[in-house]
């Protein structure tokens, strides 16, 4: 990635982190009217949450500083909020209690930040509040995640048809400048599926990773019902890399001839690099080629095709 688009992408998580810690107000020396700052609190939740935890074992999950760990449960100890007894299983550990004046203080804190969160929900308009929503599921998603993302392959939904058009047509737009024309062309070849689907010939699949569509493939029958077409094939740019189409066209491979196709043909262009690698590693051989002017573009028109 070259250095000025990093430089964006730091400016960008930043930007979000000001206004983030703004907006919930999270740099006042108190939290939502409390007398804890905002680490505090943090702690405070763990102790209400947890089921008689060491300093360890909090210090951890929160990756806080023993030391600084130390001094706030000291603070708490002498405003009288937690109590430390003897772990019985283990006799150099202390395990971590709140007492009823702890748990009033949690209860009451609790209270507070929800009727902040809820004013600041409500002060939004219903789109707007959906939106956060989503963005703050997708983060929470993000960093709660101890792998990378992994691909998996469903088949159709609701909404996925037009989707697929979409996504197609707007990457097709970008990388290389087609018109609607391929758009229009997307969009006869789902409704022709979706109208003349025949479950036991034909399939179609989309990738996902963490949850987001990346990327199509579809399983078509041809005229002749010895023969199959791959259709559809795309990947979004941030999915590349992450063996996505290879996974989308072995399975569609394979599902041709599970459904006893002799052959599994495909036309595509000579522009889409990236595809044709896809469709050489799987075995697929181009049969011909010509040129063409379609979606505003001279092009060169490839048939490909792969006995099964």
């Amino acid at each position: 990635m070259a250095q000025e688009d990093r430089a964006k992408e730091i400016a960008a998580l930043r930007a979000f982190n000001r206004v983030y810690t703004n907006r919930l107000g999270l740099l006042n020396p108190h939290l939502d009217g409390s007398p804890f700052t905002l680490s505090e609190a943090r702690i405070l939740y763990e102790l209400a949450h947890r089921s008689a935890p060491t300093a360890a074992e909090i210090a951890r999950a929160l990756h806080l500083d023993p030391g600084q760990l130390s001094r706030t449960l000291k603070r708490f100890s002498d405003r009288g909020l937690v109590e430390t007894r003897d772990d019985p299983g283990h006799g150099r550990h202390q395990l971590l209690f709140l007492t009823p004046a702890g748990q009033a203080a949690f209860d009451a804190l609790e209270a507070n930040t929800r009727q902040a969160v809820d004013r600041l929900l409500t002060a939004l308009p219903m789109f707007r509040r959906k939106r956060l929503l989503a963005a703050a599921g997708a983060i929470a998603t993000i960093f709660q995640a101890e792998e990378g993302p992994s691909v998996t392959l469903r088949g159709l939904r609701p909404g996925d048809l037009g989707r697929v058009v979409e996504r197609q047509a707007i990457l097709y737009a970008e990388e290389y400048g087609w018109n609607q024309d391929y758009e229009a062309l997307a969009a006869r070849i789902v409704a022709d599926f979706h109208q003349s689907f025949d479950p036991l010939r034909e399939a179609a699949w989309i990738a996902e990773m963490d949850g987001r569509m990346v990327g199509s493939i579809f399983l078509v029958q041809g005229e002749d019902r010895k023969i199959a077409r791959l259709r559809l094939l795309y990947v979004e740019p941030d999915a590349r890399g992450a063996g996505v189409g290879k996974m989308l066209v072995d399975t569609c491979v394979h599902r041709a001839r599970e459904t006893g196709h002799e052959r599994l043909d495909l036309w595509t262009n000579s522009v889409l690099v990236a595809a044709r690698g896809l469709y050489l590693r799987a075995g697929f051989k181009l049969v011909s080629e010509a040129p063409h002017h379609s979606f505003g573009h001279d092009l060169t028109g490839q048939n490909w095709s792969l006995e099964l």
